[in-house]
């Protein structure tokens, strides 16, 4: 049971996230808490030592500072900065160098991708969605949450949590 929650919860809950912030340019503070509440419980239901656990809330806030920092210059949104944090807890210090690559990486490619597409007329099957009207436009931003979850997914099978519910099985 707790290995299917691990496989369950975190990824569900990033893939909400990305698929929201398409849809939508908003990421619920729901997702953030959530993220962050079902951390607790379920590095506490796997075992993880308790200074581990403050180790990681650390990590949260110290990339919820930083990415508040982007959030005043304008360069995400704040859902990508709630997301960011939410997502740094279950990553940890250990992985958030590689997150911030990752996310980087990701987001250049997805910005650059949309910003291409937005040069060419949005082809008529999308014209009657809304999502893609606003994503097409060219004051619109960028939904930087898809990837903020996806490099989260991308490393969460070697966070401790992950290892840790794979040696309780």
């Amino acid at each position: 049971m707790l290995e299917a929650a691990t496989l369950l919860f975190f990824p569900a809950l990033m893939a909400f996230a990305a698929i929201s912030d398409l849809l939508t340019m908003t990421i619920s503070n729901r997702i953030s808490i959530a993220l962050a509440v079902l951390f607790l419980a379920m590095a506490f239901a796997c075992g993880l030592p308790a200074t581990e656990i403050l180790w990681h809330l650390a990590c949260g806030a110290a990339m919820l500072v930083f990415a508040f920092g982007l959030f005043a210059r304008g360069w995400i949104g704040g859902g990508d900065a709630k997301l960011a944090a939410a997502t740094a807890i279950w990553l940890g210090f250990d992985h958030l160098g590689d997150y911030a690559l990752s996310a980087s990486i990701l987001g250049g490619l997805l910005s650059v991708s949309i910003i291409v597409l937005r040069i060419w007329p949005l082809p008529g099957v999308l014209l009657a969605r809304q999502w893609a009207i606003r994503l097409h436009e060219p004051g619109t931003g960028i939904p930087f949450g898809i990837a903020l979850a996806s490099a989260g997914l991308i490393l969460y099978p070697e966070t401790a949590i992950w290892l840790a519910a794979a040696a309780i099985h």
